[in-house]
């Protein structure tokens, strides 16, 4: 059977923006997170996902917001899919750019946002404009002036939250458990070493950890080693090498989560994401 589905990415070399249009029928992708600020619509049928625990339903028109690290899946309930447009925004550019409006609390906190979902036509404009600018040729003025549009836009659906450190709320096991799989992500960790490594038996810590992240152990490496390939192959990095140097057993291995989490191919996502002379896209 021929897939109908499609990803259409590309990312701004100035400013980091990933933009991406696509369309899924059926299953379109595993429970993945970024590392960027996500801030897209739906143009075409129910975009049915899951995040901050709960399951959504994105209908023509309706925007949604995912932040750095936010677990979320996809997938099309009703018959012809969906489509929609969206851009990634990197942290570090979301808040410098957010200093300009002077916002109470910018200097000591974060952005967040207040809802997942929201009915916003001016922003959906303003999403669809700074997508199109970004993607056809210009000058910095009108892009400039197209993210700015953008930026206030969003003012009214950001809050400001102390930075992120270890979250109390959080069952020490779970942070712990965390920690050491981000500090040794490129190993081949064992469950029980792992629980070992926090002082607990191996079900008690699948148990927190599921509670705290919404996955199990095995399930969040994956996704953090896909993460961080994301980063290392936007940067020009071979899929060979980035699978050796991330624990993946090799470059299929790493292929099958990744076209699993982001709907393409390690490969492709280089070649589009990636500032190298075409030649070196290989």
């Amino acid at each position: 059977m021929t897939s109908t589905n499609w990803i259409d990415l590309q990312q701004d070399g100035d400013t980091g923006i990933e933009t991406i249009r696509a369309h899924f029928e059926g299953h379109a992708y595993d429970p993945h997170w970024h590392d960027s600020y996500l801030v897209g619509f739906t143009e075409q049928g129910v975009q049915q996902f899951h995040c901050r625990r709960t399951r959504y339903h994105s209908t023509p028109g309706r925007l949604f917001f995912v932040e750095p690290g936010e677990i979320h899946d996809g997938h099309a309930p009703a018959s012809g899919g969906f489509t929609y447009s969206m851009l990634y925004l990197d942290p570090a550019w979301l808040q410098r750019e957010l200093r300009q409006f002077g916002t109470p609390g910018i200097a000591l906190g974060e952005p967040g946002f207040a809802a997942t979902l929201a009915n916003d036509a001016p922003l959906i404009a303003a999403v669809a404009n700074a997508f199109a600018t970004l993607r056809r040729p210009g000058t910095r003025l009108q892009r400039d002036a197209a993210l700015d549009t953008l930026l206030q836009g969003m003012l009214p659906h950001l809050g400001w939250r102390e930075r992120r450190q270890a979250d109390p709320r959080l069952p020490r096991v779970a942070r712990r458990a965390r920690d050491y799989l981000h500090s040794h992500y490129e190993e081949d960790i064992g469950l029980q070493a792992l629980a070992e490594q926090c002082g607990v038996d191996r079900f008690r810590l699948t148990r927190a950890f599921k509670a705290a992240f919404g996955l199990a152990p095995h399930a969040y490496l994956v996704q953090l080693r896909l993460s961080l390939a994301r980063q290392r192959l936007a940067t020009g990095e071979p899929p060979a090498i980035v699978a050796s140097q991330l624990g993946f057993a090799d470059q299929s291995h790493l292929g099958r989560w990744f076209r699993r989490a982001y709907g393409l191919t390690p490969a492709a996502y280089r070649q589009r994401c990636s500032n190298l002379p075409d030649s070196q896209k290989r």
